[in-house]
């Protein structure tokens, strides 16, 4: 399963919770809420022979989230959605790459990007850009090291060793990350279990948001409910 959060019209902070079947790819369930008690409450209305067979729930870092599925998917692991974690690390090297003042053009694209997807062109404007500045040209290496661990097939626990020893590593350039990853390294390296990631839920949220662009925003929430889930 997976769960996650979106608002139910543009720039407001009204979130609704909705929640996915990872496996067949469909959206389930969508509440009214983003407190614990009222999903817990709405989600405990399922049997609990159906809520013992869930094994393993995909999430952001939104504290609540493991308090709730402890609750209603006592047979459950969390596990933090791997591409949460490398939004934590792209931030702290998107604020270097600010510091760093690069003139080169699509330079934040370039660094951003999985080097293993780089084209050749860009290769070679990414080695222009590291050039200026030998933080930034660390904190790239470190990113991608970081994201090998992830394509790497480890156990929970050599994930784990290898996560942590990243961590020794990059304390010094990836502060506000590594205190993030440090929070919720038990969940994040849960992913190692089976791969597990929330992108079904990504592609079911993008299409929750084309239905609510087309309807410019819903007030009601039971159409708005019934639409998504339809």
């Amino acid at each position: 399963m997976s769960i996650d959060e979106i608002s139910k019209r543009k720039g407001h902070k009204d979130f609704v919770t909705v929640v996915c079947d990872i496996d067949r790819g469909d959206l389930v369930e969508v509440i009214d809420s983003h407190k614990q008690d009222k999903i817990v409450e709405v989600l405990e209305q399922q049997p609990l022979e159906v809520r013992k067979q869930v094994k393993e729930v995909s999430v952001d870092m939104w504290g609540g989230f493991p308090k709730v599925i402890e609750k209603v998917f006592p047979n459950a692991v969390v596990v933090i959605d791997r591409f949460h974690v490398m939004k934590a690390v792209n931030n702290d090297l998107n604020k270097i790459r600010k510091q760093s003042g690069i003139k080169v053009k699509n330079n934040k694209f370039i660094l951003l990007k999985n080097g293993i997807d780089l084209s050749e062109e860009e290769q070679e404007k990414l080695e222009l850009i590291l050039e200026h500045s030998k933080r930034l040209r660390l904190a790239y290496e470190l990113k991608e090291s970081f994201r090998g661990i992830y394509e790497s097939k480890l156990t929970v626990e050599e994930g784990k060793i290898k996560i942590e020893s990243w961590m020794g590593k990059a304390r010094k350039i990836y502060c506000d990350a590594i205190t993030t990853i440090g929070n919720h390294i038990e969940d994040i390296c849960n992913y190692f279990l089976s791969r597990t990631t929330s992108g079904v839920m990504e592609g079911i949220n993008n299409k929750s948001k084309l239905i609510k662009r087309r309807a410019y925003g819903f007030v009601n929430f039971g159409n708005f409910r019934m639409r998504l889930l339809a």
